[in-house]
């Protein structure tokens, strides 16, 4: 392979990368394809912002939990979800554990923070999606969770 096709690749590579789950699957059909096209194409598949007006990403989607949080009196910190979206989710909104006691009992943890069904409907916060995989209710319902449970998100070190 000739020396100046192997930057194009890693471009490419980081390029997927940054996109999130799925993108190993995208990566064969992409890897002839210049950075452009690989752009293109994955940019019409998630709008930039979400109805609110935040980025459609792990920032803005905490971002945007923060400003409803705010309003409902729900105490936490972009650190302390951050923190804790990595360690449950690593920011994957569709996340689900098919193997812990929860997922034996049939109600397996989902989302960015790992809720269970039952949990996300006893704390979901007005105003946010019923759909426990939408990231903002799902770190929104986890955050008035570990409000009322531990005193905030941010005094969460472990599974919850």
């Amino acid at each position: 392979m000739p020396t100046a096709a192997q930057p194009r690749r890693t471009r490419i590579a980081r390029t997927l990368t940054a996109v999130g789950t799925g993108a190993a699957l995208l990566a064969l059909p992409i890897i002839g394809a210049t950075t452009a096209a690989a752009t293109t194409a994955t940019s019409t598949t998630t709008p930039s912002k979400t109805l609110a007006g935040y980025p459609n990403n792990l920032d803005g989607w905490i971002r945007e939990s923060l400003a409803i949080m705010a309003q409902k009196g729900i105490p936490g910190s972009y650190n302390g979800i951050h923190r804790n979206v990595i360690r449950e989710s690593s920011g994957n909104p569709r996340a689900i554990n098919l193997w812990d006691s929860n997922a034996a009992k049939g109600i397996p943890s989902k989302g960015l923070l790992q809720v269970i069904n039952p949990t996300f409907n006893a704390y979901h916060v007005a105003g946010t999606s019923y759909d426990i995989y939408d990231p903002v209710a799902n770190i929104t319902a986890a955050c008035n969770y570990a409000a009322h449970r531990y005193g905030s998100i941010d005094n969460v070190f472990g599974a919850y």
